[in-house]
């Protein structure tokens, strides 16, 4: 069967694929084939991706991991996650030891030490001579910093994490892929056994001293890992891109610099727009049983891909989806934190520093712009997270 192929080519970091754009016109859901050769379904509509982000009938898990239909060659979520019959009680047990972590009030107290960070950045920018890649100078940097002392690890070990990052989220090298979150989780590991003997004011910490005892180096070691990965990657990801879209509309950035009191709605822009990947797939999930939905029959064990970013550029659900508004005045419900059981326990976190830059950089660089055309920056369209390689500007 002659079925669509992913990942659909697009003209620019900003753009929807059209091709997407096309499936997404003709239907809510669509069977393609994916970058590894299997097949799956592409769900690209707003209320058909909100439906199944809350359906209990899809899971991470398969029954059959080996016979699983895979998306790339991801460790993370190229493929079936373990642990089938066990999938819902791990999840629960994960989101209730992390998500204390990662409570409003923490948040609030968190707030002006991201600001204090946000601006010794930009001062350290504001004496250098543009033009400057505001991706290392600032979007790369900040999410690092803050997970860091969250969770209790050495700022100065950040190109080696860094480092094995980039490996974890390598869609083309399954053996880079998990070698590289095996490292990850043995340097957490590490780090924990230290702070069994030294412990500290940091997530890390409190994972060792609060469970008392229930959970081992291996089980902190391992949630430290991905709170590490996941906590920095798509903040850096979503800097650089909400600084692009408001580049590219200079009369927003401009409303920005004059009213900081518009930041919150811009965030919320931004977050809808900045889901990356406008060509490529969408997050993956298994039908634990047949599924029907908007007159589509899923079968038990088929891959489904919630196409997050697509999703929330449908007509359906947003007038003009696909241009950037701060003033939007219809409700911003984005998906881009998902729905349901599993939204995204970082959601606060990464709004923290989103509000943060975007309070103060058109504010401190009001002449932000970028030094190349659009079509010629470069997608990092061989990781997990996507990005930008760089985002050079001057003012």
């Amino acid at each position: 069967m002659d079925l669509p192929t992913l990942p659909f080519d697009r003209g620019n970091v900003l753009e929807l694929a059209p091709r997407i754009r096309e499936l997404q016109a003709d239907g809510p859901i669509t069977r393609v084939r994916t970058a590894t050769g299997d097949e799956a379904w592409l769900v690209t509509r707003y209320h058909e991706v909100k439906a199944l982000f809350a359906d209990p009938r899809l899971g991470r898990s398969h029954p059959k991991p080996a016979e699983a239909a895979r998306v790339s060659e991801s460790a993370l979520l190229g493929g079936p996650s373990d642990g089938f019959d066990t999938e819902d009680v791990d999840h629960a047990r994960m989101r209730a030891r992390l998500v204390p972590r990662f409570s409003a009030r923490r948040m609030r107290l968190l707030k002006p030490r991201v600001e204090e960070l946000v601006d010794d950045l930009l001062t350290k920018l504001d004496a250098r001579t543009p033009p400057v890649d505001l991706h290392e100078a600032l979007s790369f940097p900040l999410p690092v910093l803050v997970i860091c002392e969250l969770l209790g690890v050495p700022y100065a070990d950040r190109d080696h994490f860094r480092t094995l990052s980039t490996g974890m989220a390598d869609l083309t090298d399954n053996a880079l892929s998990a070698g590289s979150y095996q490292k990850l989780i043995d340097y957490v590991r590490d780090l924990v056994r230290r702070k069994r003997t030294e412990p500290g004011n940091d997530m890390l910490s409190e994972l060792i001293t609060i469970e008392d005892g229930t959970l081992t180096d291996d089980e902190i070691a391992g949630l430290g890992a991905i709170v590490l990965f996941a906590g920095h990657e798509t903040t850096v990801v979503r800097i650089d891109l909400g600084t692009l879209l408001l580049l590219h509309t200079p009369d927003q950035y401009r409303a920005l610099a004059d009213d900081p009191a518009k930041v919150p709605g811009a965030v919320e822009e931004i977050l809808r727009l900045s889901v990356g990947g406008g060509g490529a797939g969408g997050l993956l999930r298994y039908a634990r049983t047949d599924v029907e939905i908007s007159g589509t029959r899923i079968a038990a064990g088929d891959a489904v891909m919630l196409a997050i970013g697509v999703a929330n550029q449908d007509q359906q659900a947003f007038t003009e989806p696909g241009r950037m508004d701060i003033g939007r005045e219809q409700a911003n419900p984005h998906l881009s934190f998902g729905h349901g059981a599993r939204y995204c326990i970082g959601a606060a976190l990464a709004r923290a520093e989103l509000t943060a830059v975007f309070e103060r950089l058109p504010a401190r660089f009001p002449n932000l712009r970028l030094t190349t055309e659009l079509t010629d920056l470069q997608w990092r369209a061989n990781l997990l997270t996507g990005g930008l390689a760089e985002l050079p500007v001057t003012w």
